[in-house]
């Protein structure tokens, strides 16, 4: 990883300073900001296999119930660990490239109005596995749902920060953006902050809600957000001519385009699809190449 690296002095203490080609550093001054540049993606995805594997998966240890959001957390992990360009981003009109693979969501403490949200992030390591993940995020999940109310972390922070008055408010934001733009923002404004992540996702289909457009944010240094809709069936044509009742998911990507190209994006996105019609590549440890061809 980028992380173990010597830091040069172009380098954030979240990413390694990478010299761009000239359109994408150009681009990086003509539209500093990251939602002047979104690339927007509504797609689904064949969840067959992995209806039937997740079937099996929990009927073997039923106290530990493997969900899509699992194995879409994970299937994300193993896209950005083998397509590196999906970590950059770009912020004080630089690219750079996170030390680390980070995704982040968002829990309601209740499904009901007015309960509050929780935020988690998630850094996966090379021996993780659908397993680890899906005991990682349902035991947080879980401690977090043990209180309506922040117990620490950023959420704690942010109520701080709505306590102020509204001019001290305005100052403080202005000079945090001003930290954020030079990459020395304190760790306490940064860690377990969404806007920080390679990936900002949330799983709408929890909710019983279809997938949306969701923008991206000036706001620290995320480049991805990926919402994940329902579950359903639907008549799909295929490839040998027939048709078939499949479970689709469809879900909804934003993009920043300063990272990559569109044909860089595309093939990462079929990664993901390939691991959902492949659901044994999630036991495998996100270290191990998942052997995909990408042409």
């Amino acid at each position: 990883m980028s992380g173990e690296k010597k830091r040069r002095w172009c380098d954030r203490k979240d990413g390694r300073y990478v010299k761009a080609p000239g359109l994408q550093t150009v681009m990086g001054y003509l539209f500093p900001k990251r939602t002047d540049c979104e690339v927007c993606l509504r797609d689904e995805i064949d969840a067959t296999e992995l209806m039937k594997y997740l079937e099996e998966k929990n009927a073997s240890h039923p106290e530990y119930r493997t969900t899509i959001f699992h194995c879409a957390i994970t299937a994300m992990a193993r896209m950005v660990r083998e397509r590196p360009l999906m970590n950059r981003f770009i912020q004080g009109y630089r690219l750079y490239e996170r030390n680390e693979i980070s995704i982040s969501f968002v829990a309601k403490r209740r499904f009901a109005d007015g309960a509050e949200e929780t935020l988690m992030v998630f850094v996966p390591k090379d021996e993780d596995t659908v397993d680890s993940v899906s005991r990682m995020v349902a035991g947080e999940v879980k401690e977090a749902r043990k209180s309506e109310h922040a117990t620490g972390g950023v959420d704690e922070l942010l109520d701080k920060f709505a306590a102020m008055p509204r001019l001290l408010l305005i100052i403080a934001i202005r000079i945090i953006r001003w930290l954020d733009f030079w990459g020395i923002n304190p760790d306490f404004l940064t860690e377990g902050d969404p806007n920080y992540t390679t990936i900002l996702t949330s799983n709408l289909g929890s909710i019983k809600c279809p997938s949306v457009y969701h923008h991206l944010n000036n706001y620290g240094t995320n480049s991805i957000m990926i919402t994940i809709g329902t579950l359903h069936n639907e008549e799909v044509l295929m490839d040998d001519g027939t048709r078939q009742i499949r479970k689709m998911i469809d879900y909804g990507a934003t993009l920043d385009e300063r990272i990559a190209d569109g044909f860089y994006f595309a093939r990462s996105l079929k990664l993901i699809k390939h691991i959902f019609a492949h659901p044994e590549l999630l036991d495998r440890p996100l270290g191990e190449p998942s052997g995909f061809d990408y042409e």
